[in-house]
């Protein structure tokens, strides 16, 4: 059982003692500690934060403690009840709120659940901004409203159509040509809130759907992170429907991955380079991902005569660098796309409708366009590092040692080679070191790694 407080949130296991896990007691100290960070930010007479959750068991409880413990603050909260973070983060704005709580631990199995914590963009706090809300939960200067004073509750739960809505009215999603192609897609939606807004924006789009796991009821049927050991059923159900395609989303909504028409995976990794391909192809303009992501986005990008940059992990910092340098698309290679036309978060509903615009545009099918994009391979890899070990310096004498290719210090160590990479990355929770390879062969990506590992634990005297 654990419970993880960082700058992004609290996330931690139903059950269990107050400090060690998420119990009641734990959401109310950290909704409160937010509610009153909210309340610092600007001197006003209405205080509104909106608040959403997938479907896990435990989010329905957990909502009612962070809900009623914000109007203890004097806040008046928007429930817009089961829905997905982009939706949430879209819904701060519109509503003019003050910020936003997504109840969601992502991909994580389902004794699983979390604060993440929006500002009044609906995006995710920054370092700063978490530390702060962290040091107000661990003081006793939290301050409540008095009973004529309370917040209020209302519930809107238009939210999903009214993001589906706003991504219809974008110009690059051609919901005509969607139509026109009179595609079947087969959805996964983990039996949490991806099952209800991805077909309804689906069918919206003209799309014959075939669901997979869409029932809201939170008892996810496999392990939730879309990755292709986890996704069995749906690759086989694709070829069974004759379908063309099939989408794939993890709970909260925000992982975007794809199966062609084989039933292979399209690779979390290319959702982002395909969607970028198109959109760059529409307009040109710069891209960002993060330090893991595959190399192929930088390839597309330059081929559209636009400029790729990298960030450290982590979606606040993928955002920083897309507003810094102009990006025009940009994401995680773990299946999240940020379109800022539509807002600065990763959004697998948007992600779908300009896929299947690309798609019908084209008139290709999935398995094909795949084939269009370089062929490159990861290996992901941790080695586990005693207690005692100087995990800083092991990182900068590996960065020493490989001084004449181009290394990246910002988060971790980035080598990057003519023909590969590798990424070492040092846990802040337990003493190991990530190590990402990517090569253009899954035998090349291995070797590297392992010759990477051999390196580290010859410095570390292992």
């Amino acid at each position: 059982m654990t419970l993880i407080k960082s700058i992004s949130g609290i996330r931690g296991t139903i059950g269990g003692n107050v400090g060690d896990n998420l119990t009641p007691v734990d959401a109310v100290k950290f909704a409160a500690a937010y509610g009153f960070w909210i309340k610092q930010q600007t001197n006003k007479e209405e205080y509104r934060v909106v608040v959403g959750r997938d479907a896990r068991i435990s989010g329905e409880m957990i909502q009612q403690l962070v809900m009623n413990t914000l109007v203890g603050l004097g806040i008046h909260v928007i429930d817009v009840g089961l829905s997905t973070t982009p939706t949430v983060e879209m819904a701060v704005p519109m509503e003019h709120a003050d910020g936003g709580i997504i109840l969601t631990a992502s991909h994580n199995p389902k004794e699983w659940n979390a604060l993440k914590l929006l500002d009044h963009k609906g995006e995710f706090l920054n370092g700063k901004e978490g530390a702060k809300i962290l040091e107000i939960a661990e003081g006793n200067d939290i301050a409540f409203a008095e009973v004529d004073d309370l917040g209020r509750i209302s519930v809107n739960d238009a939210y999903i159509d009214l993001h589906i809505e706003e991504i219809l009215d974008l110009d690059l999603v051609d919901a005509e040509a969607i139509k026109k192609a009179k595609l079947k897609v087969v959805v996964d939606g983990v039996n949490s809130s991806g099952g209800i807004a991805i077909p309804r924006i689906l069918e919206e789009l003209g799309v014959e759907v075939v669901k997979l796991y869409c029932e809201p009821t939170g008892e996810f049927p496999h392990n939730p992170e879309p990755l292709k050991e986890h996704l069995g059923d749906i690759c086989e159900l694709v070829v069974k429907e004759n379908a063309d395609l099939g989408v794939v989303v993890d709970p909260d909504v925000d992982r975007l991955a794809f199966i062609d028409e084989k039933g292979n995976m399209f690779g979390e990794e290319y959702t982002l380079v395909a969607v970028a391909d198109y959109v760059l192809g529409k307009k040109g303009g710069n891209t960002v991902s993060n330090l893991s992501s595959s190399r192929a986005l930088r390839d597309i990008t330059e081929k559209h005569g636009g400029s790729y940059q990298a960030s450290a992990v982590g979606e606040v910092n993928v955002v920083q660098l897309m507003k810094d340098t102009d990006a025009i698309i940009g994401g995680e290679g773990n299946g999240g796309i940020i379109f800022p036309e539509l807002h600065y978060g990763r959004d697998s509903l948007v992600g779908v409708a300009l896929f299947l615009t690309y798609l019908a545009e084209r008139e290709i099918k999935v398995s094909e366009l795949r084939a269009t994009y370089p062929a490159y391979f990861m290996s992901k890899n941790k080695l586990q590092l005693t207690p005692e070990l100087d995990v800083d310096n092991i990182l900068e004498k590996m960065a020493e040692k490989y001084a004449s290719e181009e290394v990246s210090t910002i988060d971790g160590v980035k080598i990057d080679f003519p023909e590969n990479w590798v990424h070492l990355r040092k846990s802040n929770t337990e003493p190991i070191i990530r190590i990402y390879t990517e090569a253009k062969s899954q035998e090349e990506a291995t070797q590297l790694a392992d010759k990477i590992i051999a390196e580290i634990k010859e410095i570390a005297g292992l």
